[in-house]
């Protein structure tokens, strides 16, 4: 993710492994560090998978370049800014960071190689105090946000609630997607989804090959006029009573994604431009 000083924003939703996706950038624009331009290319070409969930599996060497790639390696949806774009000032410079950790000394510079870090921001009050790019990235590059576009669906449901394309948050789901219809999601609100309280049974095992958020973009034959989340979602057991159990699930902020685009009639990017 790149932490820039006018915070226009690029926003992805597909089922990669059941990830909602973003990307942020300095300005409109598609411009790349020479480094960045090259890891792409590299990447597109190495490390195109038929599904996306390999990004999960791949040795931290192809991961590097990859994560940097992913707009070669994924449909996109640009997000226009709105008309009022809010810069963030500069702050009073933090001094040089340093620490003791398991009795070895660490820096923030040594932190950023060893956890193969693209970049670090540091706001306090409002305003920039520290700002730091590595992996060959500068502050006008994309970098993906992965899951911190959960908090952007989850607030377009609230906007959505004032709009009138909601009605309530305890809805059924199956009243705007009932595709759902008669399978674990009945009688399954739009609450619970919110709060991954469905009891929808959902594995989020990371390092499972197997598991849900690894499959749920695994497949390469998606059906014409089925909404691949629905598809997926549709299949899975239920494991407690709605509202009962939480468990972390990924695809179920895609579903509101879902959700989102059948109630408002707008693709998510032309939604979150518009508020």
């Amino acid at each position: 993710m790149t932490m820039s000083r006018n915070l226009c924003t690029r926003l992805w939703r597909m089922v990669l492994p059941g990830l909602a996706l973003a990307l942020f950038a300095a300005d409109g624009s598609a411009a790349a560090g020479p480094e960045v331009k090259a890891a792409a290319k590299a990447a597109t070409v190495a490390a195109r998978p038929k599904n996306l969930n390999v990004l999960l599996f791949m040795p931290q060497s192809q991961r590097d370049g990859a994560l940097r790639a992913m707009e070669n390696l994924a449909p996109v949806h640009r997000v226009r800014r709105g008309a009022h774009v809010r810069p963030l000032l500069s702050g009073r410079p933090l001094p040089v960071l340093a620490w003791t950790e398991a009795g070895q000394a660490r820096t923030l510079d040594s932190y950023i190689a060893d956890e193969h870090v693209a970049g670090v921001l540091v706001l306090q009050d409002g305003r920039v105090r520290l700002e730091r790019y590595a992996l060959g990235f500068r502050q006008q590059d994309r970098w993906t946000s992965f899951s911190v576009a959960k908090s952007v669906t989850s607030t377009l449901v609230g906007a959505a609630v004032k709009d009138g394309y909601i009605k309530s948050l305890d809805d059924p789901i199956t009243r705007y997607l009932p595709e759902l219809a008669g399978s674990a999601y009945e009688g399954v609100s739009i609450r619970h989804v919110l709060t991954m309280t469905s009891g929808v049974k959902w594995n989020e095992d990371y390092s499972d090959p197997h598991s849900d958020v690894a499959n749920a973009g695994a497949a390469t034959v998606i059906t014409p006029g089925v909404d691949p989340t629905l598809a997926y979602l549709a299949k899975l057991p239920r494991e407690a009573e709605p509202g009962t159990k939480w468990v972390y699930k990924t695809g179920e902020t895609n579903l509101i994604g879902v959700l989102l685009t059948h109630a408002t009639h707008k693709t998510l990017a032309a939604y979150l431009s518009e508020k």
